[in-house]
């Protein structure tokens, strides 16, 4: 074979060297062999490339004597609606006085009818009768006068209600009192409805409507709409927890 062909040992040894470190550097070792195989006999270990990594810091220990510290309560956190209990012969929680307001208004227009019904009936019985004037205008103003400045005060104040955690008793009535107490376990369903002149007061009638036929829907009304809502919430609540 001719010289050229011959090998050339420091072409293989610059080769082999070239191909070696090729090896080392894809697969770890001299031979080419994977890094999870072991090199073979006689073989150099494959030189470091990477950096030592230093260990890594070991946390805290967790202390044995940590113990679960509560959260603050918030001062400004409003009590619940709905109170633990309630004595049925305690003092009743009175209504927004805004809905005074509204029967003071209901007592006008009442007052209006009343003045407006004497005026035509005196002056249609003027015409049939000699009657003096004002015979029954003034009665009637009368009348008027003392339900607009009257009856709304004391219908105000004979109204009120007391709410537990599973009943809602409602009082209202000045010459024929109603004392009715209605347990959350008979609720239906519960209506918070608002008219023109409450919703321009920002007051809401909460309605609750109960299984069976005597006093089947008993309204509360006078109730600040915020508290209406939530006082609805609460019962919803309440009576889901008692279904499950």
């Amino acid at each position: 074979m001719s010289g050229n062909d011959q090998d050339d040992p420091q072409k293989d040894s610059a080769g082999g060297n070239g191909e070696s470190s090729r090896a080392r550097q894809l697969f770890g070792h001299k031979s080419g062999a994977s890094p999870w195989e072991k090199p073979e006999a006689g073989s150099p270990a494959a030189p470091a490339t990477a950096a030592v990594q230093p260990a890594p810091t070991a946390s805290a220990p967790y202390p044995r004597d940590a113990q679960y510290t509560p959260r603050t309560p918030i001062a400004d956190a409003p009590p619940p609606v709905i109170p633990a209990g309630v004595d049925d012969d305690g003092e009743l929680t009175k209504l927004h006085p805004n809905y005074r307001l509204v029967m003071r208004i209901g007592a006008i227009f009442a007052g209006l009818a009343i003045t407006v019904a004497a005026i035509i009936a005196e002056a249609a019985l003027r015409d049939n009768f000699d009657l003096p004037t004002g015979i029954i205008m003034l009665p009637a103003v009368a009348v008027a006068l003392f339900l607009v400045i009257r009856i709304p005060n004391a219908r105000f104040n004979a109204r009120g209600y007391q709410i537990s955690r599973d009943r809602l008793r409602v009082v209202r009535g000045v010459m024929w009192h109603s004392d009715t107490v209605v347990p959350f376990s008979r609720v239906q369903h519960i209506d918070v409805d608002q008219g023109p002149i409450e919703r321009a007061l920002d007051i809401a009638t909460m309605t609750l409507h109960t299984a069976g036929s005597h006093n089947a829907s008993v309204s509360l009304p006078g109730l600040g709409h915020e508290l209406a809502v939530q006082m609805r919430e609460e019962i919803r609540a309440h009576i889901k927890r008692e279904t499950l």
